[in-house]
Formats: C-alpha cells, structure tokens, sequence
C-alpha cells in the first residue's frame, strides 16, 4: 500500500470519542508510533489537520498506510498499554529509553551467620532480606565497602565461609568477626553487628547511635572493657560518616528529575533521595526524533522509566520536575495505581526541594555539554580520517586482531564502530581452531572468511573500511581472501588497512599501510584520525584478550577435572557450582565432596585424592 493514499477522512469517520491507544503502520507493516488519548477521535484528527502540524507530524503522516486503535476503560489503562507496545515495538517515531538493565540491591541472607552482598534478579523476601534498589552497582559496592568499615559483616561467598579452617586477610585488619571459624565471635554478638547494618540501610542513623552508645555502656559496666572500647571507636566512626551525609527533608524519599535539550541530545538527570539522604544519581539519554514535542519528551520518559522498568523499581511519592505537563492528573493516577499509594508531580518545588531540583537541571545541563564536546570531538576524528583515506562517507567501520596463549587457544575479534563510535551489541569473537598453533595469518584468514563469505550480506553490514592489526603479511592475507570471496559488495571495494604496532609498541608510532609492497603511511602522534584508528584498534584487542583469558581459564579448570575417571560434564559443572570453584573445591573435604548432587561417596573420595595430588 502506498502511505501517501492513506484516507484519514474515511478512517476518522470510525474513531470514537473515548480513551485508548493508537498504533501507526507504515507500508511494510511495521509499527511506526503508538501513543494514547482521553479522546482517540480528537487526538488522530490533530495528525491531520494542516493548521495544528510540526515537522514531525508532517513526516509520520507521510509514512502512514494504516492506523489501528484499541478503546480502553480510562486514560490510566490507555497510558499503561501505551508504554507497554512502545516497551515491546520500540517505534520510530516515539521518544525510546534504552533502560534495560535490572537495578541491583543489597541482600542480606537468612542464616546462622549473614552475609552481605550485592544482588540482581527477582527478589523473594520470605527467603532474604533486601534493600534498595539502587541506580547503579557502583552506588552498591562503595556502600558495602563503607559497611564493611563500619560493621564487619562477612561479604564472602558461601562456598568460601564453609571451606575455611581459619580467618582469612578481611579478620586480620579487622574488616570481618571471622564467623566461619569457631570461637572468634558469638552469634550474639554478630547478630548485634546485623542489626546496626539494618538500621544504617534504613537511614537511622540516630537509632544506631543510641544502640551502641548504650550497649558501649553496659559493656563497661560489665567490665568488658575491650568490647567498650571496640563499640567506642565503631560509634566515632559512625559519627564522622553521618557528619558527612548531607541530609535534606528527614524521611523524606523523592526522585528528583532534571532535563535539559541542546542541539539534538537529550539528558534527563535523576537525583534519588531515600530517607533524606542522597541514594544516588544517574543521567538518561533518551532517543528523541528530531522536533518532538518537549513535553512528549518528559511524560514519555515518565512512562517508560517508572512503568516500563523492571518490576523492583521503586516509586517514591513525590517527584520534582523542572517542566510541567498539561496531562499531570493522568500520569500522577497511573503512577499511584501502580505504586498502591499516592504519587505526586511537583514542578515548582519551594525550599529544600527547590534547591535540589536545581541542582538536577544543572547536572542534566553539564552532561548534554559533555555530550555535546564529544560529539564534536568524534566528528574531527571520523572527517580526519575520511581525508586521511579520501573517502565522502563513512557509515560503518570493522577491525580484527588475533590473540592466543603461546600459540594455544586462538581467538579472533572484530569490532564494529559507526559515525558516532562503537556498536558493542555488533562486538564478535570466533573461535578458531583447525590451524598450525600460533599460525595468525591462517587465523586471520578463517575469521574472515566467516565473517564476509556470504552471497547475502546485508548492504548495511559492508563496511566501509577494514582495519587488521598486523603489518603487511596480515594485510597481504586479507587481500588475497578478498580477491576470492563470493560476496556481491554492491559498492566499492571496502578499504583495507594494515595497523602495525610502532617500535616499542607505543601508540603515536603506528605504520598503516594500504598494500602489500607498498611504504607504510604515518600520521602525527596528535592527528584526530590516528587516534580514532588508536581507538578501535585498542578495542578490538581488549576485546580479543578478555575472550581468551576466559578461554583459558576455563580450559584450565576443566582439563583437571577432566583427567577424574566418572566425572563427566554434567558432575564438574556441579561441582564448580556448589563450591564456587577449583580453588574451594581442592579445599574441600571428601565427606563435603559427596554432598553434591550426583557425587557417591566412593568417587568423592577419588576426587579427593586426585586433586590433592
């Protein structure tokens, strides 16, 4: 069908005046806006009228072959199945948070002696305790490194607390009770420790003063004068942390959200205050299509953060916002219903509030400046490197390394970098194997030849330039599998580039070379384009040894399980997991070997023996 023969008079003649979503197709039937109404009728007949058109609207009424809607009860029920086809569809045309990552907690564990740590996933609290949960997972382990200053609670695994026969380095400086080995704590007084963590993760503080400044007393008064004195100095240590906090509105908890727009990018920065205190903080860097509507802006981020978002977000009861939305009333409804309780937007805070959300705006207004710098930064480099090369355009560049360990283990890299820097969800690594150990040109020449000997290759996936970190023998293999490869390129050749490693192997010394007999180009230590070559190269070796480091180690760990005769795949895998490794395992004992699933005691027993040996 042809998008431009859409008859939106004959369609509006059947869109009721009632609430629910709409779905806009374009002619290869894919889904290119969803967005909702109060009254569907009114909403789609704004799409079309000349006089109430922008930019935006002009371009996706072009490119629409069908509408679709669905009526819902209220707005509430319209605006939640709104983010959920926009979560699921993720349209062109609608503003697009990539929030994908669950938010992690901090647990404490149900048993004899707790362990903290930190936790992703779905929670169930009738099993452990949970707290949070927090904007990152840096904000979690500089929170478990303050507690384990303050309250020396075990942070080890449970593979590693029941191995041990004796204190490990964390009790020799004091950073752990040593609970795993008998007679160094009573659970009393470790439980006592628990519940100081409880009370600090709650944010009462005050409460923990008053608990340990009265059980420092009863020591003393019990004449344990070395309890006294450790409960004395954990009590001045809590006191210099808590002088530090900055503490706001007591028990009040409030997402605090700032947005800026410049020139194309979009921050939304979100200060997070739980119990007066600061939680944490992150910025957002929505996908906005180019003239959209700020506000659509702010109430579509709403939507997809605290809708959207993984099923232990928190929604706190008030949120401060430096923009007001015309359909407040609509989002505070659905986030309360959701919530269980009432949510409140609050776009002109007074008094402490209003100094945080200034604070919000300000730090959404550096991150787009940064953002921004590195945009233009990134620019100078890719135009650099298109003179540098004498090419228009460049949509998409790849580049391969080859690493191995003393000639074993061989992976090969590549990774995809666009105009506006790497595309990590395109990062490969290939296992090679059928090769001369330690043979990097047959390496090179099987990774490429799976990688680009495809009759179908996508036109999207040719890159532009390819980038091999050798000299000229891996260069000159490229160009021979080149030469013979069945791919219709569709265009030109694309460019290859050999990047040899300068003397010293100091980057600014790199030679390039564009063929086999040729001399070798150098440009400038400073030139834009010779660090944006630095950069992927840079990448696509990290990216090589990280596989092959995991490679090893892997190999390692199951070449010693290997060589025990009745331990097969399925019983190292359970092994390793119950023990957390081949270190924990080698320390176990055989009656501890022969708890594990699938393990009789006769071949725990000569797994025992063989890993002592």
């Amino acid at each position: 069908m042809n998008p431009t023969k859409f008859d939106s008079v004959s369609f509006l003649k059947t869109v009721p005046h009632k609430p629910g979503i709409y779905q806009m197709f374009n002619d290869k039937n894919t889904i290119i806006y969803v967005g909702k109404a109060k009254n569907l009728n009114h909403r789609l007949k704004s799409y079309f009228n000349s006089s109430k058109k922008t930019l935006k609207t002009d371009l996706l009424v072009s490119h629409i072959a069908r509408v679709e809607f669905t009526l819902t009860h209220t707005e509430t029920e319209a605006l939640l199945l709104e983010q959920t086809y926009i979560k699921k569809y993720q349209p062109r045309y609608n503003v697009l948070l990539k929030d994908d990552k669950s938010y992690p907690f901090i647990k404490i564990t149900k048993e004899r002696h707790p362990q903290l740590s930190l936790y992703r996933g779905s929670i169930n609290r009738k099993i452990d305790e949970f707290y949070g949960p927090y904007p990152s997972s840096y904000a979690v382990k500089q929170i478990l490194i303050l507690l384990q200053k303050l309250f020396p609670i075990r942070q080890c695994p449970d593979s590693t607390y029941h191995n041990r026969t004796r204190p490990c380095l964390q009790y020799q400086i004091k950073r752990c009770l040593g609970p795993c080995v008998a007679g160094l704590v009573s659970d009393e007084d470790y439980q006592q420790q628990v519940n100081y963590v409880r009370l600090f993760l709650q944010g009462q503080s005050e409460t923990i003063i008053e608990a340990i400044t009265r059980d420092m007393l009863q020591a003393s008064a019990d004449l344990n004068f070395e309890k006294a004195a450790k409960l004395r100095d954990q009590l001045q240590a809590i006191k210099q942390i808590n002088e530090k906090q900055v503490i706001y509105n007591k028990n009040d908890n409030l997402d605090v959200i700032g947005f800026h727009y410049q020139l194309g990018v979009a921050c939304v920065y979100i200060l997070f205050i739980r119990n007066g205190q600061t939680f944490g903080h992150r910025a957002y860097y929505p996908k906005v299509p180019s003239n959209t509507e700020l506000e659509e802006v702010i109430e579509t981020f709403l939507g997809q953060f605290y809708l959207q978002g993984n099923n232990n977000r928190n929604i706190p009861k008030k949120i401060l916002l430096n923009y007001s939305l015309s359909d407040r009333k609509a989002m505070e409804e659905t986030l309360s219903l959701v919530a269980n309780y009432q949510v409140k937007l609050v776009d002109e805070p007074k008094g402490d509030n209003l100094k945080l959300l200034n604070l919000a705006i300000e730090n959404a207004q550096k991150e787009v400046k940064n953002k921004l710098l590195q945009s233009s930064t990134l620019k100078q480099r890719y135009d650099d490197l298109k003179t540098f090369l004498g090419i228009k355009e460049i949509n998409r560049m790849e580049c391969f390394d080859i690493s191995h360990f003393m000639g074993k283990n061989t992976i090969a890299s590549c990774v995809v970098f666009d105009d506006k820097g790497p595309v990590k969800s395109e990062f490969r690594r290939y296992n090679i194997s059928g090769i001369t150990e330690g043979d990097d040109y047959a390496a090179m020449n099987q990774v490429l030849t799976r990688r680009y000997n495809k009759p179908d290759l996508p036109e999207d996936k040719i890159p532009d330039v390819i980038f091999i970190d050798g000299g000229k023998g891996q260069l000159n293999q490229a160009k021979t599998l080149f030469d013979s490869l069945d791919v219709n390129w569709n265009k030109d050749h694309p460019i290859l580039l050999g990047v040899a490693k300068g003397s010293e192997r100091k980057e600014g010394l790199e030679t390039l070379f564009f063929e086999t007999h040729g001399k070798g180009h150098y440009l400038d230590v400073h030139s834009p384009a010779l660090l944006l070559i630095q950069q992927i190269r840079n990448a696509s070796h990290d990216h090589a040894i990280i596989g092959q480091r995991k490679k090893n180690l892997k190999q390692l760990t199951e070449s010693t399980l290997e060589q025990i005769e009745g331990v097969g795949a399925k019983r190292r895998q359970a092994l390793l997991k119950h023990f957390g490794g081949l270190r924990e395992l080698k320390n176990a004992t055989a009656g501890e070997i022969s708890q594990v699933q699938g393990i009789s005691k006769s071949l725990a027993e000569k797994i025992f023996e063989e890993l002592q040996r």
